[in-house]
């Protein structure tokens, strides 16, 4: 009897000490149902609900479990923002390396047609046969569209410019009975084309060079908001601070030598 006595005391110290299966499914509909299964199987077969720090236990629990998907999602969401950047910088260098470099005057040369541009305005230049006629010549500028050829035929050039000019400040000509000229006056005179037509060939603006001479012709205002564009642009390039950073710099600096008992520890 001692024996089986012993025995059935191993027995039962093998059993309590062996992990317990639990079997539940989980219907994400009803989360807590299953929670309830577990706890009610937990409490069965332990005394961990016995215990006066139970609910302080499992409220630790739930804090670490919504810690981790809280970082987790903070995790994910800058893996995703900086495949995004990586993207658009992919994207990006891959368009500077479609552009084209601008011709001396800062315009483009095609096959059948140049153009070139000032700020203030945009040249075309479009061959003809040799010996026609102006009366021959179709050119129609609007604000918006050039069309350039020769009556009765398909047009030599024809699109949606890439920005909009001044119809009334336009004017063609035909040079040696060989090349039309078209002049045309921006309507936005601060800024580089970038094409002649939208959709067409692109050059890199910041590639273009202003001649020095025409910058004199301009008007005080005009000449100063292109001496700004173009020192923003070489310091973009340097990668350096714009014209507006170094005044807020130089701003920030005069506050606080004026008031020299401030705080400026997160400026």
């Amino acid at each position: 009897m001692a024996i089986l006595s012993d025995y059935q005391e191993k027995q039962q110290t093998q059993n309590s000490s062996s992990p317990l299966s639990f079997n539940a499914a989980l219907d994400p509909s009803n989360p807590l149902g299953f929670l309830q299964s577990a706890f009610n199987f937990v409490s069965q077969n332990s005394n961990m609900f016995k215990s006066s720090k139970a609910e302080k236990d499992i409220m630790a629990l739930v804090h670490d479990i919504k810690q981790r998907i809280k970082e987790e999602e903070a995790a994910a969401k800058k893996e995703k923002e900086e495949a995004s950047k990586k993207e658009k910088e992919e994207a990006e260098k891959e368009r500077k390396k479609n552009l084209l470099v601008p011709n001396q005057d800062n315009g483009l040369d095609m096959d059948n047609h140049s153009w070139t541009q000032s700020l203030q305005e945009v040249t075309v230049n479009v061959p003809v046969p040799e010996g026609t006629k102006s009366r021959e010549i179709c050119c129609l500028i609007t604000k918006n569209s050039l069309k350039i050829g020769l009556k009765g035929q398909a047009p030599i050039i024809e699109g949606d410019l890439f920005e909009t000019v001044k119809p009334d400040d336009c004017f063609w000509h035909l040079e040696d009975q060989k090349v039309v000229s078209v002049l045309m006056t921006k309507f936005d005179q601060t800024n580089w084309w970038k094409s002649l037509f939208k959709g067409g060939p692109q050059i890199d603006t910041q590639k273009v060079e202003p001649s020095p001479s025409k910058l004199s012709d301009l008007d005080p205002e005009s000449r100063s908001a292109v001496e700004k564009m173009m020192f923003d642009q070489r310091q973009k390039q340097l990668g350096l601070p714009s014209s507006e950073e170094i005044k807020n710099q130089e701003m920030l600096k005069q506050f606080m030598a004026q008031n020299p008992n401030m705080n400026f520890s997160g400026a």
